[in-house]
């Protein structure tokens, strides 16, 4: 059997229940160096074998896990954040259907949502944006046409992207030419969660020159939109003049 965990956004205790029991369970750990903190490897019992992923191909991994399926073991493959948001996992399952293997998984805390809890902010404001909108710029991993930086842009919602710290002069140049002003707030959340997570206010137009003063190249979010403004309208979920399923208007 396979798990694929998702290991959260970084801090070791913002795994789910059900993914430190199955890390502490596992014969077999894969999982991706480059991202995953190893602090998350302490869960697991002094036998089980660990493979780092960063340094494997999916045919490497793949022969891992046949491998491990041969002799009854059982085999975590360990994703930062959730695994279902740029966790590649996908071929990876289509790998393990032609083998026959058994999968599941364990969803995780995603970096937009630790991204969020750092900023002690809410991406859906009343009167500002009610649709969150995850990408990522387009680079070696083209992006369909119409999912381009510049016609999302124009919906005005709150734009998280992932992968995309090196191209900023590019998300600049397609977020303002999808409607944007270069004045318009947007943040860089560098390892949300972490113990040197760092936040970075900044503008649409000035998201380059912020990484570029603060050394930031990878391993960090981008957030754009009015979210980040203090400007809201109250909601009406526990506002006394409404009347809801549970109360009665008091006012």
């Amino acid at each position: 059997m396979v798990h694929i965990v998702g290991a959260g956004c970084g801090a070791p205790d913002l795994i789910t229940v059900r993914g430190k029991k199955q890390i502490e369970e596992a014969d077999v750990i894969i999982y991706a160096g480059s991202l995953v903190n190893p602090e998350l490897l302490s869960y697991a019992r002094p036998d089980c074998e660990i493979y780092d992923s960063a340094e494997m191909t999916l045919e490497e991994t793949t022969d891992v896990i046949a491998k491990a399926e041969r002799s009854g073991k059982t085999t975590v493959r360990l994703h930062t954040g959730d695994p279902s948001i740029y966790g590649a996992i996908a071929e990876q399952m289509r790998e393990m259907d032609k083998l026959g293997i058994s999968y599941d998984i364990t969803p995780g805390v995603s970096a937009f949502s630790g991204a969020a809890a750092s900023m002690k902010t809410e991406y859906t404001l009343p009167g500002v944006s009610q649709t969150v909108i995850l990408t990522r710029a387009s680079g070696k991993t083209a992006v369909p046409e119409a999912e381009r930086l510049r016609s999302l842009a124009s919906h005005g919602a709150t734009l998280i992207l992932f992968l995309s710290t090196g191209l900023l002069g590019k998300v600049t140049e397609e977020l303002t030419a999808g409607g944007y002003l270069p004045d318009s707030p947007a943040a860089i959340i560098y390892k949300a969660s972490w113990p040197d997570e760092k936040i970075f206010r900044c503008t649409v137009g000035t998201l380059e020159k912020t990484a570029a003063d603060n050394g930031i190249t990878k391993t960090a979010l981008i957030a754009v939109g009015g979210f980040l403004e203090s400007d809201f309208f109250r909601s009406r979920l526990y506002d006394p003049a409404w009347t809801t399923e549970f109360r009665e208007a008091k006012i």
